[in-house]
This record gives C-alpha cells, sequence and structure tokens, in this order.
C-alpha cells in the first residue's frame, strides 16, 4: 500500500522523515490520556520504531498511518489497532495534532478511508473505537462516521486524580 486517497487528504505509511512529527505528538502531555502514554518518548526509541513501522499487521497487529494534507503535511496519525484477524476486527484510533485542522472534516475523511480499507482488503467484519466520555468532539466523530454506541467501560480511565468512564463504539460491516 503506498497511499490511500481522499478529496482533501491521504493516508500513507511512516516514513523515517516523520520523525520529528512522531517525536512533537508522542510528547504531547495534552493527548497522553488518549494514547495511554505515561512518559515521553526518546528520539532513539521513536527512530527504532519507525525502523520497524514496515512490519505486517499480521504480524504486529498494528497499522499507523500518517494523515497528510493535499500539500503533504503530516496532520496526524490513524491506526488499525488490536488487528485480530481470526475475529475480523480491530480497534480504530485517530489523532490531529493541531487543533487548527480539527473539526474540518479532515478526522472524518481519514476515517472513511481507513475503513474502506479495512473492510475491503483486510476483510474485517468490524471497527472498533474506545473514547473517555468526555471527548465529544471524537464520539460525535465517530457516531457521524456509522459507528454505534454499544458499551460504556466504568470508571476505566484515570487521570487528573478522578475516573472517567469510556464509551465503545462499533461499526460492523454489513
Amino acid at each position: 500500500m503506498s497511499k490511500l486517497k481522499g478529496k482533501e487528504i491521504y493516508l500513507r505509511a511512516l516514513e523515517p522523515e516523520d520523525l520529528d512529527f512522531l517525536y512533537e505528538l508522542e510528547n504531547n502531555t495534552s493527548i497522553w490520556e488518549i494514547s495511554g502514554t505515561i512518559a515521553p518518548y526518546s528520539k532513539q526509541v521513536l527512530k527504532k520504531y519507525l525502523e520497524n513501522s514496515h512490519r505486517d499487521i499480521y504480524d504486529v497487529k498494528q497499522l499507523r498511518l500518517c494523515i497528510c494534507n493535499t500539500s503533504e503535511d503530516v496532520i496526524g496519525l490513524i491506526d488499525l489497532f488490536d488487528f485480530d484477524p481470526r475475529n475480523r476486527r480491530a480497534g480504530v484510533g485517530l489523532v490531529i495534532l493541531d487543533e487548527k485542522n480539527r473539526n474540518l472534516g479532515l478526522g472524518a475523511s481519514a476515517i472513511e478511508l481507513l475503513t474502506k480499507y479495512a473492510f475491503t482488503y483486510l476483510d474485517l467484519k468490524q471497527l472498533y473505537a474506545n473514547v473517555a466520555e468526555d471527548n465529544m468532539a471524537s464520539i460525535h466523530l465517530f457516531l457521524k462516521m456509522g459507528f454505534k454506541k454499544t458499551g460504556v467501560k466504568e470508571d476505566w480511565i484515570y487521570a487528573n486524580g478522578s475516573f472517567k468512564n469510556e464509551i465503545l463504539l462499533q461499526k460492523i460491516k454489513e
């Protein structure tokens, strides 16, 4: 796979030149809650990660793609994680780093491209997303993209001294 193209964005594999973007994103404490990160990453660790990012989804159970705009700037990442080919499902994670690129439909385009890829080429039956209950923008986005709220994990995320619920959203291929 070289690129998955949409009108306003395209998805592509990680490249060595994405190191600085990945370093900025992974060390942005404002998104650690959604990524499960608890400590900063060094450039050395991220460089090794990039060197192994070509590994097959069937081997590493994850696929991370860059979300690029028409100017070819990387604006975010979208992941398939916990890839389970036997049960034909995977989780979806999405982050757009700069707030100026949010609420423009770019996340929706990325989810649409990834969903088509997962359902067509990986022959998955379902995708799911886990979203903190107070992340209304992400909940709205996934609902808009045809995901349905199917469950609540109570007291699932501990952040800033208290617990919060996590919403489970699923999209099942018809």
